[in-house]
């Protein structure tokens, strides 16, 4: 399996998304590889900052053949996780034409809703060729106690893809395991933020189960 996390807008949490989902899934006894296809390299900073043995690879795929060269890849791993670019369509139409499913994540503000435009449209010319391709919202760094969240979940049915029920809060233990390059399900195990962690990687599982035993 190939989840892209992607979105045309930056600042999102594609990164703390991607990290954290990664580690979730390596801690349950998957083989997972961790791809940074964003220039920037937020993915690799995070990895080089860790001083524990790591749970997984890191690799830079910052290019527009990524679809071409991480499928020979991908077969020695359970999962593959590509923390992808904003704003360059180039390396974002190649990242989703790797994915076997997309995770767009979206802020509670009323200009996240309107950049996953950008992004579902991407989707879209993508099922063009993968009609298999399956994508969902994630909402990332919702207030705590506050309706928002439902909100924003609220703002993005018309897209026609789902709001995954794992959202993620604005917490400041996310910011805190990632200067140590670590994610919050080992920093913190028991907190809230590993909780709603494990909720979202439960979610993703459970509807690429479903996907494959159709």
């Amino acid at each position: 399996m190939i989840v892209g996390v992607l979105s045309q807008k930056g600042g999102v949490g594609k990164t703390t998304i991607a990290i954290n989902a990664a580690a979730t899934l390596a801690l349950r006894g998957r083989r997972v590889l961790l791809v940074d296809a964003d220039p920037q390299g937020s993915s690799l900073a995070w990895s080089s900052a860790r001083d524990r043995d790591p749970l997984f690879p890191v690799v830079g795929m910052a290019k527009p053949s990524l679809h071409r060269d991480l499928p020979a890849m991908a077969k020695d791993y359970d999962v593959v996780v590509i923390d992808g670019a904003p704003r360059v369509n180039e390396l974002g139409r190649s990242a989703i034409l790797a994915s076997d499913a997309i995770l767009i994540p979206v802020q509670p503000s009323p200009y996240d809703v309107w950049a996953a435009a950008l992004t579902v449209q991407l989707i879209r010319e993508a099922q063009q060729f993968r009609e298999h391709l399956t994508a969902a919202f994630v909402i990332n760094r919702r207030i705590v106690n506050t309706a928002i969240g439902r909100d924003v979940a609220n703002a993005l049915d018309h897209f026609g893809m789902p709001v995954l029920p794992g959202h993620l809060c604005q917490r400041v233990v996310y910011a805190e395991s990632a200067s140590q390059g670590l994610s919050v399900v080992e920093l913190a195990p028991q907190s809230e933020a590993a909780r709603e962690v494990t909720t979202l990687v439960s979610s993703i599982v459970e509807v690429q189960d479903r996907r494959q035993a159709a």
